[in-house]
């Protein structure tokens, strides 16, 4: 149930649904004569709009979520278990035509072959189902076949094929995994990762964070940005999600902290 609200949520909150929303009420108010309160609706839609799109707002507020855990400065010399968490591909056009098409995220894939043949003795764990939104396969068989074609041996291969979103993740790969020999390097979007973090502390497993995938650059101020609109609409949807996500999973008690850190050990 509660991955069911959630998505029927997201359709609603989402910037581009909140934009819908407000100019559906618009033309609404408008039509049984409230033309005042109809135009305040509309403009709030273009405002919503102006930030998304036209500012670097997004950038602003994916950047926190980001700058929460970076890469260890030194690695472990072996580690057990490196794992992947979905999300870095197209569920439907990989299905449909056979191959592994990455999103966005595609890092996630490409750098965990980079710690696959830096760890060749470590398990490559992949996390990702198919979701009650996407048409084609879990994305744990669209990962199988991006690895085998990387030239990942199948044995080292562990595919956790029924998680829907983030919290499944963690309690399906923990009971996966089993008993842990060494640490667990743990590989998703930066944005992700204290969320990511915060669900893997909870079923008893401290990994070793290797974000990837970054929005922001780090030094974004606020002001215009007019060159790609879409992009921005998109990045600031996916703060905004995250940001929910947190508030959610720790109201919830899915999380211990609203923002978890970085272990000082």
């Amino acid at each position: 149930m509660f991955y069911v609200l959630s998505k029927l949520f997201w359709v609603v909150a989402q910037p581009l649904g909140v934009i819908l929303a407000l100019l559906l009420l618009g033309i609404l108010l408008t039509t049984f004569g409230r033309r005042r309160l109809g135009m305040t609706a509309n403009i709030m839609a273009l405002v919503v709009l102006a930030l998304c799109a036209f500012s670097s707002l997004g950038f602003l507020i994916i950047r926190p979520l980001e700058d929460r855990f970076v890469r260890p400065a030194e690695m472990p010399a072996t580690v057990d278990a490196i794992v992947v968490l979905g999300g870095s591909t197209h569920a439907r056009v990989s299905t449909a035509r056979g191959t592994s098409e990455l999103n966005e995220a595609g890092d996630r894939l490409t750098e965990a072959v980079v710690l696959a043949r830096r760890y060749p003795e470590a398990r490559l764990v992949f996390s990702g189902g198919a979701g009650i939104l996407e048409q084609g396969e879990a994305e744990a068989a669209t990962a199988e076949r991006f690895f085998l074609a990387m030239g990942i041996a199948p044995e080292r291969l562990v595919l956790e094929g029924e998680s829907r979103n983030t919290d499944e993740n963690a309690e399906l790969t923990a009971g996966m995994i089993g008993e842990i020999d060494g640490p667990v390097v743990l590989v998703t979007s930066a944005f992700h990762m204290p969320r990511s973090v915060g669900l893997f502390r909870r079923v008893g497993i401290e990994v070793v964070p290797w974000p990837t995938d970054y929005r922001s650059s780090g030094r974004e101020g606020f002001g215009l940005d007019v060159a790609n609109p879409a992009h921005n609409v998109n990045t600031t949807s996916i703060a905004i999600k995250e940001w929910i996500g947190l508030a959610v999973y720790h109201w919830t008690g899915r999380i211990a902290e609203f923002l978890p850190a970085q272990s000082s050990n």
